[in-house]
């Protein structure tokens, strides 16, 4: 078949190439036998939306590419093959298509091809993808906490616990949970809500973390990690139709997971906007406006808070979760506290405050009467053991009849990663003074944070000297989400091309030097206003070199721009 006879077969809109059987089936209802196109066009390749700026441009062997966007895959329309599916595109659950998960979105799929790219030798203006999209601390080069990792080998291997190589502080710990497993197996399921024995000793280090403030461990319950647990609370809090329809609000910007939640289980978004001005803090004003303008169309019951945040790096006051506690009650709102970052506090006169800890501190009044679940997980802090998918929630003033229904839901599921529960036990039990392990422990858990602390401060000071970058102190957390200028000009050719300006920034920072970082808006920011999220963690060298090109590229791309 000529070059341009298949010309002609791409004048539509859409090319659909599905083998069947013998035979190939092209969109325009042409059927050929399976191997009569081989001479002619050695392979199909269609342009995914994800990649706007992909090298690989998709185009047809010997065939003179398409114009842009032309050549796309829709099965839903005309498509043989697809009348043949229960599951399609326009049969799946809507609410499913809505669902963005920016952290793991376009720019993170392209940088995996460039990756793969370079392995294959395709030359590019780097060497290697730095990736500062997600706070996935062993990934970038974090070294686990030893303690974590004996006890788990123990647990893993119990014939280890015979080896003299390992402390007895770390084979008491895995004795004691072993005991609690069924056939004393890690690999056996355990009680839905957790193993007691760890939910125990969750208990106990939520006491000691709040001051002494009591801690029942039948209000605990592990999870796989956090996510699952802040899903699980929003699956028993949403419902209604219409303007009962159950409101949820949420910080802007927000960490995905909630946006993304929100969007499955059909329930309204409601955004209220943390102060850049006044370093990401809540503005009670700014909850009023938000909460006023919901009720006008949903049932605004639940508020959200990260922190420290995410992906914002703040540290809220003890003055502000005060605030919030008091509106809470006030608005008859459930309060959600996302706390996983709690031990990820670097700027001096910034100290973490639980909201458990300030609800209880402000009396009766509040402690008995405000709905809370917070949360956290082994995946952030000193741990970073994101993998073992390991966490807890502890859920105060809950409804006894709601919270049957909890343990009943989380009973569906079976039980959280037994694994995850083990790490959890030693996070919230970690070896004491005295104990064989105590200073190894320490000496890591301190150097941990104290390098975390140092990469904060690094990366606000660089980002700051660049002209047209503006970053806010990284109080805590592992990110950085500096403000970006944009010239008009670029600003106008992202719309043209249908991306979001800050979209268009950083797909082509990624295309021209390899890093890879999440624009601003998966997370949300206001109108006009553009950003990045940057992760902390990669090693300090290389975090050096990913700031000195993040300077490089900005410079370059306002000049290219102006």
């Amino acid at each position: 078949m000529s070059a341009s006879r298949i010309g002609q077969m791409l004048s539509s809109k859409c090319l659909r190439v599905i083998t069947r059987g013998n035979y190939r089936f092209f969109g325009n209802g042409a059927q050929y036998p399976a191997g009569h196109l081989t001479s002619g066009v050695h392979s199909v390749m269609i342009p995914s939306p994800l990649s706007p700026f992909s090298s690989q441009r998709r185009a047809l062997s010997g065939v003179s590419e398409p114009p842009r966007g032309l050549v796309q895959e829709k099965m839903t329309e005309n498509a043989a093959f697809s009348q043949n599916k229960v599951l399609t595109i326009d049969t799946m659950n809507p609410n499913v298509k809505k669902m963005e998960y920016a952290v793991r979105g376009p720019i993170v799929q392209r940088a995996m091809q460039i990756e793969k790219e370079l392995r294959e030798g395709v030359k590019k203006p780097f060497t290697e993808v730095i990736k500062a999209n997600i706070g996935d601390a062993h990934a970038m080069g974090q070294q686990p906490i030893t303690f974590f990792r004996q006890v788990l080998a123990l647990c893993s291997y119990p014939e280890l616990l015979n080896d003299n190589m390992f402390p007895e502080d770390a084979k008491s710990r895995a004795r004691r949970i072993l005991q609690a497993c069924g056939g004393s197996s890690l690999g056996a399921y355990s009680a839905s809500q957790g193993i007691d024995c760890v939910r125990q000793d969750v208990a106990r280090y939520i006491e000691r973390r709040d001051g002494g403030v009591p801690c029942d461990p039948d209000n605990v319950y592990l999870t796989t990690g956090a996510s699952n647990g802040i899903v699980t609370m929003l699956q028993l809090l949403v419902c209604g139709e219409g303007a009962s329809k159950t409101g949820v609000m949420i910080s802007i910007p927000q960490y995905p997971l909630y946006s993304a939640a929100l969007a499955e289980l059909g329930a309204v978004q409601v955004n209220y906007y943390l102060n850049e001005e006044k370093c990401w803090s809540m503005d009670l004003s700014e909850l009023e406006r938000s909460l006023a303008e919901a009720r006008k169309h949903c049932n605004p019951k639940v508020l959200c808070v990260i922190n420290p945040g995410n992906p914002t790096g703040q540290v809220q006051s003890r003055q502000c979760i005060e605030d919030v506690i008091r509106f809470a009650a006030k608005e008859h709102l459930f309060l959600m506290a996302d706390e996983v970052y709690q031990d990820n506090v670097y700027a001096e006169g910034c100290q973490f405050h639980s909201f458990k800890k300030v609800l209880f501190e402000l009396g009766p009044q509040y402690s008995n009467t405000v709905e809370l679940a917070s949360f956290h997980s082994t995946s952030k802090c000193y741990m970073g053991e994101c993998g073992f998918r390991g966490g807890y929630m502890e859920v105060i003033n809950m409804d006894p009849e709601v919270k049957a229904q909890l343990t009943k839901l989380v009973s569906v599921r079976l039980c959280a990663p037994v694994p995850g529960q083990a790490l959890m036990d030693l996070v919230v039990n970690s070896p004491q003074p005295g104990e064989p392990s105590y200073t190894t422990f320490m000496k890591e858990r301190t150097a941990t944070l104290s390098l975390l602390a140092e990469k904060a401060k690094l990366t606000e000071e660089i980002l700051n000297t660049v002209p047209g970058i503006t970053c806010n102190p990284v109080q805590g957390a592992m990110y950085s989400f500096p403000n970006i200028s944009l010239p008009q000009k670029a600003i106008k050719e992202a719309k043209a091309l249908g991306q979001v300006p800050d979209m268009f920034y950083c797909m082509k920072m990624l295309e021209e030097t390899g890093i890879c970082l999440v624009p601003g808006s998966g997370f949300g920011q206001k109108d006009g206003t553009y950003h990045f999220r940057m992760t902390i963690l990669p090693p300090t060298d290389k975090l050096k070199i990913l700031l000195a090109k993040v300077k490089e590229f900005h410079l370059k791309f306002t000049q290219q721009y102006s």
